[in-house]
């Protein structure tokens, strides 16, 4: 049988002695040995007892040492699971942080829009963003006998109850290019289906400023409503009232304005339907009918000259006077190759014939602002995307690469290092030159420095250069940031620029709808005029509108007969929108590279002409 053996070595076999041939002795020798060494045993006892209790130490040594090691591993073991379950209650006690405040203000700022509609609400009740309660339906007649179309819809621009074309061309634009960029964003937050809510309902009511289903046009409702706002006249219809916009007789068609020659305006409604075709490529019905908007719309506003256009620009107005069309023939053009693929949009938009025509594309005082006015630096930051992404070769290569070197220019001159710009003692640059209403300016910027950061990470370009000094994308970034936190709080005022975002927000906003309760008194044109003139504050939170902004000193008047500091626009808040989704959620998704491009097909850049020999 195979020996045993004990935990520390030894043998569990009880065995016989052997003498040295390995054989049992059985015989007298044993007795005789057995007698003798009881006779010296009391010689050798005290050895004997030594030796044994020297065995029994060792023993029992051997024991304890086995026990202390045991005991050293329990021990461990028991540090360990202490160790797990402090850090398990430590991570109880500290959660993952919750979203960002560029993430929270996202939604408000969409819900502005929401607030802005010119609607029936029988025919909007079925559309879950009608979360207003204070408002219903209003100016139910725009249109009816004095133009082509019905002209319901729509958003209001500002305060007021007017209509106008070019501020919803541009924030619709606006609107499709953030929602391009950041569609995952804005999943993300649940606001996907929102926005593209709130841009379809501008591009409905542009289809109908025009006669969209023909091949050609000669005319555009650039206006609904409003009339000379230094008028004494008591017509409702005109600024100078103070009313809501649901006390307006709906019996009582209101005045259109057209415009006959409006290359500006025509250009900017072209991008936008352009811009918003790629937005609903997937209801290609839709899509479609966008897209033949925006050529036709181009048509009309270029002439059929495109950088050989000669003609005339828009027409004074009362509102939003532009003050060049040849930015918008670049953005729109752009946009235009972006939506259709046809390369003789981009033949046209980086031909030196055209660009040469644009003094500001190589400075001026609005070189670098983006805004309703001034498209040059979004046309330009447009195109180099495509030589970012597309990697456009000859013939584009050297006009592309003059636009990025202007973008980058453009991004200098907002760093404080750089004097292109005052800031307030806050910090608040100064892109409108001290002007009243700066913030419609500022988050344009936002967006701009942001979305062109975005591109260079996905281009892995740590940054760029500001003449000698290389600079990289977290120093541009953190102008981004500082300008947002800024408008949501983080001034010398302690006050959210936003309404309903922080505790301490304008609470007399410049806007009529907000402003007179909703009851059953209806207010005439003057009647209305004591909510204006009123101290309390609005009835009505017109939640996520963006007013105008603090002066140069960082001062800021809450009064509704001010507009340059309490008045929002749509305009205003489609950049806000655009900035707050670039910088909402920092590093949980990218841009959407291929979306933008999903109608240009694959490259076929042409060879340069080889050299005479």
């Amino acid at each position: 049988m195979a020996e045993r053996n004990n935990m520390w070595g030894g043998s569990f076999e009880i065995r016989a002695a052997e003498d040295e041939d390995g054989e049992c002795n059985n015989d007298g020798a044993a007795s005789t040995a057995l007698e003798e060494e009881v006779k010296q045993s009391w010689l050798l006892r005290p050895d004997i007892e030594r030796e044994r209790t020297r065995k029994k130490k060792k023993k029992k040594f051997i024991i304890n040492g086995m026990m202390v090691r045991t005991l050293a591993v329990l021990a461990a073991v028991v540090i360990i699971i202490l160790i797990v379950v402090v850090t398990c209650r430590r991570r109880r006690h500290h959660p993952i942080p919750g979203p960002d405040n560029y993430t929270l203000a996202l939604p408000l700022s969409l819900m502005f829009f929401d607030a802005q509609r010119c609607t029936s609400l029988f025919l909007h009740a079925s559309n879950i963003y009608n979360n207003v309660s204070w408002r219903g339906n209003s100016c139910l007649q725009d249109g009816q006998k004095t133009f082509i179309n019905n002209l319901v819809g729509g958003y209001y621009d500002a305060g007021d109850a007017i209509k106008l074309s070019f501020p919803t061309s541009f924030a619709m634009t606006m609107l499709s290019w953030s929602a391009l960029e950041y569609s995952t964003k804005y999943e993300a937050n649940g606001e996907l289906d929102h926005v593209k809510d709130i841009i379809k309902w501008g591009t409905d009511y542009l289809l109908k400023t025009f006669n969209s289903s023909a091949d050609s046009i000669n005319m555009i409702a650039s206006q609904v409503g409003g009339g000379d706002p230094s008028s004494k006249d008591t017509d409702p219809h005109d600024l100078n009232c103070w009313m809501r916009p649901e006390d307006i007789d709906n019996n009582d068609p209101r005045p259109v304005y057209k415009c006959y020659n409006c290359p500006a305006l025509a250009a900017e409604m072209a991008a936008a339907l352009a811009a918003a075709s790629i937005v609903f490529k997937d209801n290609q019905d839709y899509s479609i009918k966008l897209v033949h908007g925006a050529k036709i719309l181009f048509q009309f506003a270029t002439k059929r000259q495109g950088g050989d256009y000669a003609g005339k620009p828009d027409a004074p107005s009362v509102y939003y006077n532009s003050t060049g069309f040849w930015d918008e023939f670049v953005w729109a053009g752009a946009w235009l190759y972006c939506a259709t693929g046809d390369s003789s949009y981009l033949q046209l938009v980086t031909t030196p014939a055209l660009a040469k025509h644009a003094d500001a594309f190589w400075g001026g005082p609005h070189h670098s602002v983006l805004s309703w006015n001034s498209k040059y630096v979004g046309a330009q930051l447009l195109l180099t995307r495509m030589r970012l992404f597309l990697r456009y070769g000859y013939p584009y290569e050297e006009m592309l690469r003059t636009f990025q070197n202007q973008v980058e220019e453009t991004v200098c001159s907002y760093l404080p290092n750089f004097l292109s710009f005052k800031r307030t003692n806050g910090g608040l640059i100064q892109l409108n030159h001290a002007r009243p209403q700066p913030l419609q300016y500022i988050v344009n910027a936002v967006f701009f420095t942001t979305l062109y950061m975005d591109y260079l990470e996905a281009s892995e370009i740590p940054g760029c250069f500001c003449g000698p000094q290389f600079y990289t994308r977290t120093a541009f970034r953190s102008f981004a940031k500082t300008q947002m936190d800024y408008i949501l709080g983080k001034n010398p005022q302690n006050m959210s620029y936003i309404v309903g975002f922080g505790t301490r927000f304008p609470q007399h906003v410049l806007h009529r709808g907000a402003s007179i309760p909703r009851n059953n008194i209806k207010y005439n044109c003057q009647g209305g005029r004591k909510w204006r003139d009123s101290a309390k504050p609005n009835p009505n939170v017109i939640i996520g509108a963006m007013v105008g902004g603090p002066d140069q000193n960082d001062g800021f008047l809450d009064s509704r007969s001010n507009y340059n500091y309490t008045e929002p626009t749509i305009a205003g808040n489609a950049g806000l929108v655009a900035a707050l989704v670039a910088l909402s959620g920092e590093k949980t998704a990218q841009i959407d590279r291929n979306t933008l491009f999903y109608a240009i097909p694959p490259p076929l850049t042409p060879q340069p002409p080889q050299p005479a020999t």
